[in-house]
């Protein structure tokens, strides 16, 4: 745990309310300049300068998240295959992605409407009253496993929903233009809390988007800590998130308290306010019910063309951003795409992982259970639309049939893009991390460690993996 202080008139001392901890400024003797920064991050330098390390975790870069784009630091992590955390402390709360070999392998949030309940219920998967009735019987941290035991949810809808959360996460991060970010370089474990990857690229992509239409929403709505107003009743037919807003509205809420109030992003609430704007419904003010409401400007909208020269791919067609193998260790080279050769190859290797995967939960006498829910997710192309797995079913042991496969690979082969192979792997690579995830929900956190190391070094015979 960080060591806390706090500025008591002009001097700088511990918190009181953390006795007992180890002095952390012990070997800091010396004589420091405060750096020029915003109000929310104090930096001191020591003058003249020592030198040393320390060991991890520590914080290698920190800063201003309004004078710096987030996206291309982040697009310098995927680029570089970085491993560690970017956290970013902002007025709407504090947000986490974890970054390993440059790809988004999870992400934390201690606000509201980032919780995973509320992103089930957002996207129609679950009532709100199912989900407060577990609430009560479960902690949040078990509420997906809960819900899917409980036959309120599909094992494929859950791992969707992960994914979305994680998404969201990471926009939220990508699009923070107030508080302070941290990179933190510290080692990131093969098992973190759910067993899924996403494309950092992918990500970067649909952020663009959300840069744009946040940029033209900025015209009408510069941040989140001006104060909403109703301007009068209204019988107009509203939206229900613009309806649940609105009711809201009392004059002494910011647009994140509202947002914070009606469960839904800073990006969504803002877009939710600029409608409610748009329609006469409420006005803005810098102070709260009862102030001078000031005129406010808009922010320049820029797209950039390019995000620190990666070049953005589309993101896959299942809807969930697309997925990439990991590879161990650093390098400040670019990722380089692995190219299998043989179609038959990839089949044997990613059989092998499924048939790992099945044996490991088959300890838990569920292995039938498993690979029912398994084929509920092909058939429905939950996992992949890819049409090489159209019609296809697990066997018992995990497996997809081999020679069933190398047929559809041969037969839709030029439906698959210029690199065939590629998108073949990439299809079986969405099937693994969905097997992966529903494993880690039936698993002990030791097992399923283990099995996530035994299917990296399986996945690693391909090459690039």
């Amino acid at each position: 745990m960080s060591q806390r202080f706090r500025i008591d008139g002009s001097q700088l001392v511990p918190d009181e309310r953390q006795g007992g901890q180890t002095q952390p400024l012990t070997g800091r003797t010396g004589s420091y300049v405060l750096q020029p920064t915003s109000p929310d991050l104090l930096v001191f330098s020591r003058s003249p300068a020592e030198g040393g390390s320390i060991n991890a975790p520590r914080v290698v870069l920190s800063g201003d998240a309004a004078g710096f784009p987030l996206s291309d630091l982040i697009a310098f992590l995927s680029q570089s295959r970085w491993n560690g955390v970017v956290r970013v402390q902002a007025p709407g709360g504090e947000r986490s992605v974890i970054l390993r070999d440059g790809e988004v392998r999870g992400a934390t949030s201690d606000v509201a409407a980032d919780r995973l309940g509320e992103v089930l219920v957002r996207l129609g998967y679950v009532e709100r009253t199912q989900l407060e009735a577990v609430l009560r019987e479960q902690p949040p941290s078990k509420i997906g496993r809960t819900l899917v035991e409980r036959g309120l949810l599909q094992a494929h809808d859950l791992f969707k929903c992960v994914t979305h959360q994680v998404s969201e996460i990471f926009h939220a991060i990508v699009l923070c233009r107030e508080g302070s970010f941290f990179l933190i370089d510290q080692p990131v474990e093969d098992k973190l809390g759910h067993n899924i990857q996403l494309s950092t690229q992918s990500l970067l992509m649909d952020s663009i988007r959300k840069i744009d239409e946040l940029a033209h929403f900025r015209k009408r709505v510069p941040n989140g800590r001006v104060y909403v107003l109703r301007k009068g009743l209204t019988h107009a037919k509203l939206e229900p998130d613009e309806d649940r807003v609105l009711a809201l509205v009392d004059g002494r809420r910011t647009v994140l308290d509202l947002g914070q109030a009606a469960r839904l992003s800073e990006f969504d609430v803002t877009k939710v306010v600029y409608g409610l704007l748009e329609g006469g419904f409420v006005s803005l003010s810098d102070k709260p019910m009862g102030g001078t409401t000031q005129s406010i400007s808009g922010l320049p909208a820029v797209r950039p063309r390019s995000i620190m020269g990666i070049p953005v791919v589309r993101p896959s067609s299942t809807g969930i951003p697309s997925v990439r193998s990991a590879q161990s260790g650093r390098s400040a080279e670019p990722a380089v795409r692995p190219v299998p050769t043989d179609s038959r190859e990839v089949v044997r290797v990613f059989n092998r992982i499924f048939r790992e995967i099945a044996t490991e939960v088959s300890k838990q006498g569920l292995a039938r259970e498993f690979i029912a829910s398994a084929n509920a997710a092909l058939s429905g192309q939950a996992l992949s639309a890819s049409p090489v797995l159209q019609g296809l079913v697990f066997a018992l042991d995990g497996s997809l049939p081999d020679v069933r496969l190398v047929e559809a690979y041969e037969r839709h082969r030029v439906a698959l893009g210029p690199e065939p192979l590629l998108s073949f792997r990439q299809a079986l690579s969405d099937v693994m991390f969905f097997l992966l995830f529903q494993a880690g929900e039936l698993l002990e956190s030791r097992a399923d460690e283990d099995l996530a190391r035994r299917v990296k070094d399986m996945l690693a015979t391909l090459g690039g993996s």
